[in-house]
Parts: C-alpha cells; sequence; structure tokens
C-alpha cells in the first residue's frame, strides 16, 4: 500500500478528490496516511478530520528561521513514513533536503500546461489571469515531478481545458480543477502506486 502524505495550503479541493477517488476505487493500493498544512486556518485540515486523517500544521511563523521550518516539515514526513508526498495547492517552496530525501516521489498539481504560465510567481488566480490575458484558447493542468526547480521537474500527466469567450479567471479556475486537476491528480497517485506507465 502506498503512504501517500498530502501538503496544502488552503480549501483542499485538490485532497477532496484524492480522498473522493480512493473512497470510488479509482485509487487502488493508496491511501492518505497524514494531511500536512503551513496555514492553521485551512479548510483542507478539516477534510482530512473528517476522513479521520492525521493532520498536521506545520507553520513558517512557529520556527525562529526558514532552516528550522524546513527540517520541521521534513521530520513530520519522515515520522509520517510516506511513499509519495503530493503537493496540492501548497504554497511553500520545498526544502532541497527533502527534495534530495524524496527524489522522484514529490509530484504538484500546476494549473496550467506546463511549460506555460508557470515557475516563480504563478499560482493560484494569477495563472488564470495570465492565460486569458495571452488569448490562449487552451489551457489546462499539469502533474508533474518536483525536483530543485519551480515547476521544472518531469511531466507524469498533462490534461488540456478550452478557454471559453467571457471566461474571468475565477470561472477558469474552476473550470480547469473540476475538468483537470481533479481528474489528473488521483490519476497520477493510481499510476505511481500501481506502477503504470504513462502513454
Amino acid at each position: 500500500m502506498l503512504r501517500v502524505g498530502v501538503l496544502v495550503s488552503g480549501g483542499g479541493t485538490n485532497l477532496q478528490a484524492i480522498l473522493d477517488a480512493i473512497d470510488g476505487g479509482i485509487i487502488v493500493g493508496a491511501e492518505v496516511v497524514a494531511v500536512i498544512s503551513n496555514n492553521e486556518n485551512a479548510y483542507a485540515i478539516e477534510r482530512a478530520r473528517k476522513h479521520n486523517i492525521p493532520a498536521f500544521i506545520v507553520t513558517p511563523k512557529a520556527y525562529g528561521s526558514r532552516e528550522e521550518f524546513n527540517n520541521a516539515l521534513l521530520e513530520t514526513m519522515n515520522v509520517c513514513k510516506v511513499d509519495l508526498i503530493v503537493l496540492a495547492g501548497f504554497l511553500v517552496k520545498i526544502p532541497e533536503a527533502m527534495i534530495a530525501a524524496y527524489k522522484n516521489r514529490i509530484i504538484n498539481i500546476h494549473p496550467s500546461l506546463i511549460p506555460s504560465f508557470c515557475g516563480v510567481g504563478f499560482y493560484g488566480l494569477k495563472v488564470h489571469e495570465a492565460a486569458l490575458k495571452r488569448g490562449v484558447k487552451v489551457t489546462g493542468a499539469t502533474v508533474h515531478y518536483v525536483d530543485e526547480g519551480t515547476d521544472t521537474g518531469p511531466i507524469l500527466l498533462q490534461k488540456a481545458v478550452e478557454v471559453r469567450a467571457g471566461d474571468t479567471p475565477e470561472i477558469l479556475q474552476r473550470r480547469v480543477m473540476e475538468e483537470a486537476e481533479w481528474v489528473i491528480l488521483p490519476q497520477a497517485i493510481n499510476m505511481i502506486a500501481n506502477n503504470i506507465q504513462a502513454i
């Protein structure tokens, strides 16, 4: 059984998609064993508790330095004995020590078709604002492995989503979540849990 730790900062809609996919048999051979948030007010914590999943708050403001926070984050992962770390809207830079310790075992969901609209500064609504400003006709989401860069690791899955006339960043964000993020993130976890190769 693949032991999954999910890192979240906000509402936890991607976490919910993972939990629903496990409950619905879309993800087989994996379980979420820990949810970690840098934000004590994240609704994702409540989602974890409703599923009886241990939830941990590891926030930078609780520590004297960034290094102490980084060490605490890595220690939490180690204590939970996770096999795979899933970044599901986690708005904190992953420490290099964690990337090294969990090499090729950290994945992230990003709300664009990488290499478009990714990298430093591209997160949340900012991604969709940039896509609309550029006038693209297609956007989407990408699941990729995490390396030392920002959104630069190997791509695992992508799914395209149509941009429609009259879209606002909020409307586009919702469509990308529903049609892409909530589909390919569970799919990626299932692939890793069952050693299925991407086509």
